[in-house]
């Protein structure tokens, strides 16, 4: 762990092997590839049972008291025999982490009985953690060392994992931009919730990316020549070609945006002509 994720972690009182799945007892013996599968199948479930996907918002309290979430808890707490090296490709890791990832949020949010927003707890991403194959992982872990590649985080300078961090083996190859529109912070500015499969996350990711342009993540007034968007195109900018904190020129931004954006009239205004780019104030308030 490199030094100032021990300090972060210290700042905030989290001890270092805190985690969210530590069992009483050793973890049942089952093998990696059917803990993932139950666990995409169990995420199944609680989405049925819990998520408004159209409204992007989640029901907590029906899932607190939901025997599925209970089950929910003893796969992960099988987490901690589950080895990552045997996810056997780029597609099956990518389904799988974000998956964890969005489930891990959800579990901490729950654990943590948040009322109104993540930021009730400091350093809420950092102690939402599970223990996997011997590891801890939080969900800082799985979003920057794993999920864009070791990047790191906006306000971190550096790779996200350290050079002799056995965690590093399982970072994806490449970054795929189309994550941020694919892993849920709890929040109502964040996407909604899917669940992802191996199969078919080019075009989940696609259609999420779809999505969250054309439903809130772009506002575009065609007559004034302003384009409006999410703020996580300023905080992951380079992720979408453009500069750190989309300082300068922010055309990278608007072409991405453009791709996805449905309507032609729409689109014309983004793509044609230099209007203006604004980002837009994050809702940090509870999805529920």
């Amino acid at each position: 762990m490199r030094l100032i994720h021990r300090l972060i972690l210290k700042r905030y009182g989290i001890p270092p092997d805190s985690v969210l799945n530590r069992g009483s007892s050793p973890p049942l013996s089952a093998g990696s590839r059917e803990i993932a599968t139950d666990l995409r199948r169990i995420i199944g479930t609680l989405k049925v049972e819990g998520f408004d996907g159209a409204a992007g918002r989640v029901d907590y309290l029906r899932l607190r008291l939901s025997p599925t979430y209970i089950e929910y808890q003893e796969c992960a707490d099988r987490l901690r025999s589950f080895d990552p090296a045997t996810l056997v490709d780029d597609h099956e890791r990518l389904a799988f982490w974000i998956n964890l990832y969005n489930s891990l949020i959800i579990d901490a949010v729950i654990r943590f009985e948040i009322r109104r927003s993540v930021h009730e707890l400091p350093g809420f991403f950092w102690r939402a953690a599970y223990d996997i194959g011997g590891k801890r992982y939080a969900s800082t872990d799985i979003e920057y060392g794993i999920l864009r590649a070791n990047r790191g985080h906006p306000a971190i300078a550096g790779a996200h994992f350290g050079a002799g961090d056995p965690r590093l083996a399982f970072s994806l190859r490449w970054l795929d931009p189309r994550i941020h529109f694919a892993l849920v912070c709890a929040a109502r500015s964040c996407p909604p919730v899917a669940v992802y499969d191996a199969q078919h996350t080019d075009r989940q990711l696609d259609l999420a990316a779809r999505a969250f342009i054309n439903h809130g993540g772009a506002e575009v007034s065609r007559a004034g020549g302003t384009v409006r968007l999410s703020r996580i195109f300023q905080w992951y900018a380079p992720d979408f070609g453009a500069r750190p904190l989309a300082l300068g020129d922010r055309t990278p931004l608007l072409s991405y945006v453009s791709a996805y954006l449905t309507d032609q009239a729409t689109r014309d205004v983004v793509s044609g002509g230099r209007p203006r780019v604004q980002f837009m104030p994050y809702d940090w308030s509870l999805n529920q």
